[in-house]
């Protein structure tokens, strides 16, 4: 008589159809693993970048000096950057353009452009002034001549959006009879100058002469929209 085969002596094929399918091993997780530590170590590195530039200027940072406080060989940097000026434009993408994105998202304005341009302009002020985004804006200014791709890169993504934008609003006040002098929209530098004044200053003077940025913006629009009714 012929015997049935037991499970044991079964082969390998038949035993995997009989148990049907095994699970596929997933590769999810150590991707996922992965790319978070990846993304850790850019970030750090990112962080690094920040405080070396600003303790030590772009010029003087050494990617050594950047790589030593990160925690990362200096060969990790290249994996997520080619050079110095890549990874000063991610600190401007990270630091500077989602707050300059705000102004270029903003709706339209419910009041006047005014309380519109005061609210967005002292939040600015809050958020730049006696901050590392502060630091930046100086880091720039004081050698963006000695390097013209980083100073062509910030004007690309950072004061032309923020150009762009004053202009809309102060043609928007004009046309609300809100700006009476019209040239304003050929000079929209003007209306974001005490914010460049109030950043220069606070690094170089403040220890002089305390600078109220707030109330020398209040000041600076009333001299543009005329003062505001006590009444």
């Amino acid at each position: 008589m012929t015997r049935k085969p037991t499970k044991a002596a079964l082969p390998p094929a038949t035993r995997a159809s009989a148990k049907g399918p095994e699970p596929a091993r997933s590769e999810e997780a150590p991707a996922t693993n992965r790319a978070t530590r990846a993304a850790e170590r850019r970030a750090a590195i990112v962080e690094a970048a920040m405080e070396e530039f600003i303790a030590r200027g772009f010029a003087a940072t050494r990617l050594d000096d950047i790589a030593r406080r990160a925690g990362v060989a200096k060969g990790t940097i290249y994996l997520h950057f080619k050079d110095k000026e890549s990874m000063f434009e991610e600190l401007v993408r990270i630091v500077i353009v989602p707050v300059v994105a705000r102004l270029t998202t903003l709706p339209p304005p419910a009041g006047s452009v005014r309380d519109l341009i005061e609210a967005f302009a002292s939040n600015f002020l809050n958020e730049v002034i006696g901050t590392r985004r502060g630091d930046l804006v100086r880091l720039i200014v004081a050698e963006g001549p000695r390097f013209p791709s980083v100073a062509d890169f910030y004007y690309r993504e950072v004061v032309s959006r923020g150009i762009a934008a004053m202009r809309a609003l102060i043609e928007l006040g004009i046309a609300r009879g809100e700006i009476r002098q019209k040239d304003l929209a050929r000079y929209p530098q003007i209306l974001v100058a005490p914010a460049m004044i109030a950043v220069i200053w606070q690094s170089l003077f403040a220890r002089h002469a305390p600078l109220d940025a707030q109330e020398m913006l209040r000041v600076h629009l009333d001299l543009i929209f005329g003062e505001r009714s006590t009444t």
